[in-house]
């Protein structure tokens, strides 16, 4: 699914426009007539988010200035282009003041506007990774920060807010890398233990050893080599929330003490003479079925039954395609920044083939993705070239990558290695010739024209229409292009007439 733009105008003449140049430049576009139900539309979270919103600032009733001093009351609000007949520099001042991030006057050109909504929608998806990772850093990421167009991912954060609200155990169960630590953060974020610790554990990776000394702490001389007192993880979460990930790779013996130390709230450090009482708030995860762990005997039974109090499931993100968008250009925008690469957006194609992509691991395998495209990309916009190895895996989709030359005994300095993605369509027109150019405009925009010709078959009225040109330019163009057609000379003595 395509970013969502809302537009906001009085005028019904504008709101078609403005939509249909939306549209043109591969989003999807919403509209409203009046700020208010603008407005009730942002804030509709049954539905899909709204990603940036063009404005008109002169509205009845609700104008919108007013617009702009309401959305920025709400913690979660998009980025807005205002527009309006009026560009004088005392508006623009008052709008960027307000909160606009882009100004734009009437009537406003569908290139000036694309490259509007492009960098509002960049500079948003920056910002808001940046106000993601210092909650998290301060332990207030919130639910409102988890935005979701998916039915599924929106049934979970309705379960995690109300689970937030007391000190239930919460057990999260999903397959590796759907974000499980981060709805963990947004639990306590929504909690009133709010900015104390938040400590994690995976389980998986301590030692069978070492699980007692970690999780409950141990003495100075306990064992050997234990030369400095360790709190141990449970009472570092003390007041806060301890989240035990990949909770089904514990030893059967820690489960014995982890059991306990639940119920009891305290817990015995190794060689200590007496029990630490801690306050934590427990959350727990696992990839894995933790029934048919307790079948196998891998898993004590009543410590599942203390765990499993509150089960959330995280969908995998083949299951929420429509969040795929939203968390690549989230991805773009940070990377794109750490590295200092001048990428602004991601090509429609790709972002269909991203789409189409199953993520059998999930948000975090997406993210890996994206940081490589990042780095591949030569551009200042991600193509199909830049996701070869997901091309590969998707029917439709074929990547061609020459094979390396072997090298001489001195060699020289080895060109640069061309990969390609072909889509096998046979409506699809071809945009790189044989040695991975890009091939001239007026030969894309002669087989664009000599596809049109044949899908509306010869229908001359329907083929301008479709390509957004007049017959004359039309004509024009088949006799540049030297392209004949039965009607061609008759339709140029038509439009002279007219």
């Amino acid at each position: 699914m395509s970013a969502i733009i809302l537009v906001v105008d009085d005028d019904p003449v504008q709101r078609r426009l403005l939509s249909e140049m939306v549209k043109r430049s591969g989003y999807t576009a919403e509209v409203c007539d009046n700020g208010a139900d603008a407005l009730k539309r942002v804030q509709d979270r049954s539905l899909a988010p709204v990603d940036a919103m063009v404005l008109d600032l002169v509205m009845p009733e609700l104008d919108g200035m007013a617009v702009l001093e309401r959305l920025a009351q709400m913690e979660a609000r998009p980025p807005v282009v205002v527009q309006t007949a009026h560009g004088s520099i005392e508006t623009v001042i008052s709008a960027m003041r307000a909160g606009a991030i882009d100004f734009v006057v009437k009537p406003v050109g569908a290139e000036r506007l694309q490259v509007s909504l492009t960098n509002a929608l960049r500079v948003d998806a920056l910002e808001g990774e940046v106000r993601r990772l210092a909650k998290r850093a301060n332990g207030a990421l919130a639910f409102t920060d988890l935005t979701s167009a998916s039915a599924d991912m929106a049934r979970a954060v309705r379960l995690g807010e109300r689970a937030a609200k007391s000190g239930i155990p919460v057990l999260l169960e999903g397959e590796s890398g759907v974000g499980k630590e981060v709805f963990a953060r947004a639990l306590q974020g929504a909690s009133d233990r709010r900015g104390r610790p938040f400590v994690t554990v995976n389980c998986g990776a301590i030692p069978a050893n070492l699980v007692e000394s970690i999780l409950f702490g141990h003495e100075k001389g306990a064992f050997t080599g234990a030369t400095e007192r360790h709190a141990g993880k449970f009472v570092e979460a003390n007041g806060g929330t301890l989240f035990l990930d990949e909770v089904s790779e514990l030893p059967l013996e820690a489960q014995v003490k982890l059991l306990r130390a639940i119920q009891e709230g305290e817990v015995d450090p190794v060689g200590g003479r007496k029990t630490v009482k801690v306050d934590i708030r427990l959350v727990s995860a696992t990839n894995r079925d933790l029934i048919e762990a307790v079948r196998q005997g891998r898993f004590r039974e009543d410590l599942y039954y203390r765990l499993n109090v509150f089960p959330i499931s995280i969908p995998p993100l083949r299951n929420r395609r429509e969040d795929i968008p939203a968390l690549a250009r989230r991805f773009l925008a940070r990377f794109s920044a750490e590295e200092g690469r001048p990428i602004r957006a991601i090509s429609e194609e790709a972002m269909a083939l991203l789409s189409r992509f199953d993520w059998p691991g999930n948000v975090r395998q997406l993210e890996n993705a994206m940081f490589r495209a990042v780095i591949l990309c030569e551009g200042d916009t991600l193509t199909l070239t830049d996701f070869p190895q997901v091309a590969q895996a998707v029917e439709g989709y074929s990547v061609e990558i020459p094979p390396l030359a072997t090298a001489p005994l001195m060699p020289a300095r080895p060109e640069r290695e061309i990969v390609r993605v072909e889509i096998k369509d046979p409506s699809a027109l071809t945009l790189l010739d044989q040695t991975g150019d890009v091939r001239p405009l007026d030969q894309v925009e002669g087989d664009t024209i000599r596809f049109a010709l044949e899908h509306y078959r010869g229908q001359m009225s329907k083929v301008a229409r479709k390509l957004g040109i007049g017959r004359s330019t039309l004509y024009r163009k088949l006799k540049d292009l030297g392209i004949e057609t039965e009607d061609s000379e008759e339709g140029m003595e038509d439009s002279r007439v007219a």
